[in-house]
């Protein structure tokens, strides 16, 4: 249909298909068409680092064709020149979107645009990037060749208009999909067919779940927390043990085990490997990246039978089971209470079900407690269309960094310019330039123009030095606002100030204030009151401004633990948060504070820039300020720098002069990690170290 279409003669097209039935086939006809036909050069655009790992691996097949393949997806600060040598380049909206503030000459030299999961434009966090990315690549791009595609859009024919684009849209997937309810050992399908299932427990994912392996098959279960996710993961584990042969064990014990060696060892890790030992597994944001994808890599080698997630894996990386389980329909939303999950999430999770090459069908499945519940799931989910998408970029907080960014790199140079830029946006296309937005654009100019980012003169507006920084920077205008007033009113900081000031800002991540947190706050804020740079919001005056103020402390209180060398277990159980929920801080408050040092830099506060350079190293490998000069080498991470440190090992110029067989006795230093150090060195290890194997695995074992 696409290539009658005529996706292979440059031909916009937008795909609103089912997963697995040839979405990313179809671009890569077209990407590769292009690349060795006219030697164009192909951007690949996704929502999720994950995702871009994923594909960047699928793509690099052919790298035998002569088409060089490239991934970018950090560092936001940098037009990346080197991606002009690649023909195929795979990156993230947000990356997508800082090249283009950096004006990366490259992106002129684009013919074909792919944007993977185009429905995230109705996503209010992620959705405007999106949206500005398609519209700046457009203009920029206009011959350029658009090709979106989707599993779920209910207004694919909007999507196609806005893009001038063909609409291919199916039903049709290479594994058939059911979709239906269970209730009480029974699972009735959209097509009328039901299920008999032999009840084991009280529990509908257990019944589920061992029928499924039983048969074969393999099952995804979404939960709407983490801590039931885990909860029910454990659960399961004695059950679908029983369903597993020697074989099977021992190679599911050996993933433990590598859980264990990946990162440091933590409760949560512990209760993943002891999950997994035992064919079932938890899958959230707060695990560690590393672990995600090793159990990512086992489920779909058929190693894990059962993975218990949040619905954040729905929407990243492609991992798809005979069974889905959609366990919760309702989700607690702050400010909110419980809602029910948008239908669009429903048939998100839903997609995940059959395996091409390995299923002969999929099914979805909701869990009802009464036939009242069966029959509103029936209606509402099973059997209803997704939801519209709608623009989301027409509030403030979503398009003031975007406004700016026109701005600065000169898309717009008048008001007039700017409502120019919008018509190519998709909320133009679905609301028109109306009063609404115009007013939002005037309390954003007059917002910018008061905080000195743009200045005005006969109707042209242009970035000022530290407007074109922020934008580059990609942080939100107002995060700069904080972090300049901020910086401006005092001249010495704590490393707690510091942190407090960019955990306060928009941009940063807050933790969810659970119950007994605020009493350990307070009394830290009472004793620490001298340390904060931000006035102490009166709770009896604006309450909602004093949480807010205890959420960003709780933030900045884990950074605090971080960088003081706790361990992460200890972190794990303060905070109530996971592994990979301090990572994720410390990578967003890293670059916070790069920013704030490149900040300090032009707005004449030359001070800060030293304290905030060292601080930020510590945030980035999470250690303290004596260990800076050796933790910077490769492959050796805040604890084998610390063994190394206290074995009397300060500078480079020690290891440098330090026997191999000397750094072999130092716990948890191998082989391999000597003669990584000593290259970094300038070193070759002459000597044969092997003689120290046993003696050094002995050592290893007996710290462990």
């Amino acid at each position: 249909m696409a290539i009658k279409a005529g996706v292979l003669n440059g031909e916009n097209i937008v795909l609103a298909i089912p997963t697995a039935a040839g979405k990313t086939l179809v671009a890569e006809l077209a990407m590769t068409k292009q690349i060795l036909e006219k030697g164009g050069k192909a951007l690949y655009l996704v929502p999720l680092r994950a995702l871009a790992a994923e594909k960047y691996e699928e793509f690099r097949k052919y790298e035998e064709a002569g088409i060089r393949v490239a991934m970018s997806t950090g560092d936001y600060d940098s037009s990346d020149p080197w991606l002009a040598n690649y023909d195929l380049i795979v990156v993230t909206n947000e990356k997508a979107d800082s090249l283009l503030r950096h004006r990366a000459q490259w992106i002129e030299n684009i013919t074909t645009i792919v944007t993977d999961e185009v429905h995230l434009i109705n996503d209010p966090s992620r959705g405007p990037t999106l949206e500005m990315v398609i519209a700046r690549l457009k203009q920029i791009n206009p011959e350029a060749q658009i090709i979106a595609l989707s599993a779920t859009i209910r207004n694919a024919e909007e999507i196609a208009e806005w893009l001038e684009a063909k609409l291919i849209k199916s039903d049709w997937r290479p594994i058939p999909l059911r979709k239906g309810v269970y209730l009480r050992g029974a699972i009735i399908f959209d097509d009328n067919t039901v299920i008999e299932l032999k009840r084991r427990t009280s529990e509908p994912c257990e019944t589920i779940a061992v029928d499924t392996i039983e048969n074969g098959g393999q099952i995804l279960i979404f939960t709407n927390t983490r801590q039931r996710a885990m909860r029910l993961a454990l659960k399961l584990a004695p059950t679908i043990l029983r369903h597993l042969n020697m074989k099977e064990r021992n190679e599911l014990r050996l993933i433990a085990e590598k859980i264990l060696r990946t990162g440091e060892v933590t409760r949560i890790s512990e209760q993943l490997a002891s999950c997994v030992k035992c064919g079932t597994a938890f899958h959230h944001a707060g695990l560690i990246y590393e672990h995600r994808r090793i159990i990512e890599e086992a489920f779909r080698n058929f190693k894990i039978k059962v993975i218990c997630a949040t619905p954040t894996l729905a929407a990243g990386v492609n991992l798809p089971a005979r069974r889905v389980v959609i366990k919760h329909y309702r989700r607690y939303d702050i400010g909110f209470g419980y809602r029910n999950i948008p239908v669009l999430e429903f048939h998100q999770m839903a997609g995940r079900a059959g395996r091409p090459k390995y299923d002969k069908y999929g099914e979805a499945i909701l869990i009802a407690k009464t036939l009242d519940e069966r029959e509103y799931l029936m209606e509402n989910y099973v059997k209803a269309p997704p939801e519209r998408i709608w623009s989301k970029l027409a509030t403030e907080p979503a398009l003031r960094s975007h406004i700016l960014a026109t701005i600065a790199t000169g898309f717009a140079r008048s008001i007039k310019g700017i409502m120019d830029f919008l018509r190519h946006t998709f909320y133009y296309h679905q609301y028109g330039g109306g009063t609404y937005i115009k007013e939002v654009i005037n309390r954003i100019l007059q917002f910018l123009t008061i905080n000195e980012m743009i200045k005005s003169k006969d109707d042209r507006i242009e970035a000022t030095r530290l407007g074109k920084r922020v934008s580059e920077l990609y942080i939100d205008p107002l995060s700069a606002v904080y972090i300049r007033e901020g910086l401006e009113k005092v001249e010495e900081v704590t490393p707690l100030g510091y942190l407090h000031l960019i955990a306060s800002t928009p941009d940063m991540p807050k933790l969810f204030l659970r119950r007994g947190d605020r009493k350990k706050l307070v009394s830290i804020l009472l004793a620490k009151s001298d340390e904060f740079i931000l006035p102490i919001p009166d709770p009896s005056m604006d309450y909602d401004e004093y949480e807010y103020f205890l959420a960003s402390l709780k933030s900045a209180l884990t950074l605090i633990d971080w960088i003081n060398e706790e361990k992460e277990d200890e972190i794990i159980e303060r905070y109530d948060i996971g592994s990979g929920d301090i990572y994720a801080l410390a990578s967003t408050a890293r670059w916070l504070l790069y920013s704030a040092a490149e900040l300090s830099r032009i707005l004449g506060l030359k001070h800060h820039v030293k304290p905030l350079q060292k601080l930020m190293l510590r945030v980035e490998y999470g250690c303290k300020e004596e260990l800076l000069p050796i933790i910077q080498l490769k492959g050796i991470g805040r604890i084998r720098a610390r063994m190394i440190y206290n074995a009397g090992y300060r500078t480079l110029e020690d290891l440098k002069k330090a026997k191999p067989s000397d750094l072999l006795r130092i716990p948890t230093i191998g082989i391999e990690t000597v003669k990584r150090i000593k290259e970094q060195l300038g070193e070759k290890i002459e000597e044969n170290l092997k003689e120290e194997k046993v003696e050094e695995q002995k050592r290893i074992i007996d710290y462990i």
